[in-house]
């Protein structure tokens, strides 16, 4: 799935996208890690993998990476 990158804290390596129907969605450390990444910026594209979120209700993501085309 695609999103853009929202936010980003360089210090506890998380923040958020926005999915493309504006729906924001946060990610933690460990979602940012998976993807390799050293560096996020906001506006950027990123291609995200996402589990079932709690009670049926936002996804969570699992992996945050840089969208290639």
């Amino acid at each position: 799935m695609q999103a853009t990158a929202f936010t980003y804290d360089p210090e506890t390596r998380s923040g958020s996208v926005l999915l493309d129907d504006g729906t924001p969605v946060e990610f933690g450390a460990a979602a940012f890690e998976a993807g390799g990444l050293r560096l996020l910026r906001p506006g950027q594209r990123v291609r995200i993998e996402t589990a079932p979120g709690p009670s049926g209700g936002v996804p969570t993501i699992t992996l945050v990476t840089l969208q290639t085309f």
